[in-house]
């Protein structure tokens, strides 16, 4: 199954999937306040900080929410396990990502990503409401293991015997600035992969082909295990996304360089080359 969906796609689907906005902002304002203001009709709101992911702590700033939590914001959504879901956020689907992988780590197979988001939605002369739907009457029962992850052990292994994406931009990654993590640099041995150029000027995601020409280029051929990272965890599932979308696998760190960096032994490269 194509893990995207485009607005074309949703508006001429015979029957209509569960919605799911996702909207984010690393630095603010909620997305919820975003939700508030207009999003697609029958639409619920689930939040990423606190229902796609855990507490922050020693796992990083976004490591896995706990399966009851998933459960619980899907049940509310109305999601079963046969459901169709299509997740989306206000346009680049950073968030969207997010909710695509971590739904699929809990075992729920019929989800996409509304590419291109609300904005795309818009652009076409597409409903948006401020009225909330009424809370579902899901019985989805969230099981996790449902897609592969790295731990700090395995990714350093993929940086040494396949390839590691670092899937932020290349100032971060080199360790020139770092406006999150109290630590700056990246995993010795991963390879720069920003994520923003997955996407268009308008946040769609590029062809297939375009994508695995990217990809290609960077070492990903499907010769070797891929694996990828960020800063918490949030855009290295848009590179896995991206990479799904290109037809090629990758186990996901979920922890990411804020778990990698609550380790003191664990070595920490800088520089762009």
């Amino acid at each position: 199954m194509n893990p995207l969906i485009s607005v074309e796609e949703l508006r001429s689907a015979a029957q209509l999937p569960v919605l799911i906005d996702v909207t984010w902002n690393l630095t603010g304002p909620p997305g919820r306040d975003a939700y508030d203001a207009g999003h697609l009709p029958r639409a619920h709101f689930v939040d990423l900080d606190t229902e796609l992911a855990g507490p922050p702590g020693a796992g990083g700033r976004h490591p896995l929410p706990s399966a009851s939590v998933v459960e619980s914001a899907l049940r509310r959504a109305g999601v079963s396990a046969d459901s169709s879901v299509v997740v989306y956020d206000a346009s680049n689907s950073m968030a969207a990502a997010r909710a695509w992988w971590i739904l699929r780590y809990f075992g729920l197979t019929g989800v996409r990503v509304l590419d291109g988001g609300l904005a795309a939605w818009q652009a076409v002369g597409g409903e948006v409401t401020a009225e909330v739907p009424a809370d579902g009457a899901g019985d989805f029962v969230a099981t996790p293991g449902g897609m592969p992850v790295l731990s700090a052990e395995t990714a350093a292994a993929r940086a040494a015997d396949g390839v590691l994406l670092d899937a932020r931009a290349p100032e971060r990654y080199a360790g020139e600035v770092e406006p999150m993590d109290p630590v700056a640099g990246h995993i010795p041995g991963a390879v720069n992969a920003p994520t923003a150029a997955n996407v268009d000027a308008a946040g769609v995601f590029l062809t297939p082909e375009a994508l695995r020409e990217r990809f290609v280029s960077l070492g990903v051929d499907g010769s070797t295990e891929v694996g990828v990272y960020c800063g918490s965890g949030v855009t290295a599932a848009h590179e896995a996304l991206a990479l799904a979308v290109a037809g090629l696998d990758s186990d996901v760190y979920v922890g990411s360089w804020s778990e990698w960096i609550t380790d003191p032994t664990r070595p920490i490269a800088t520089g762009r080359a």
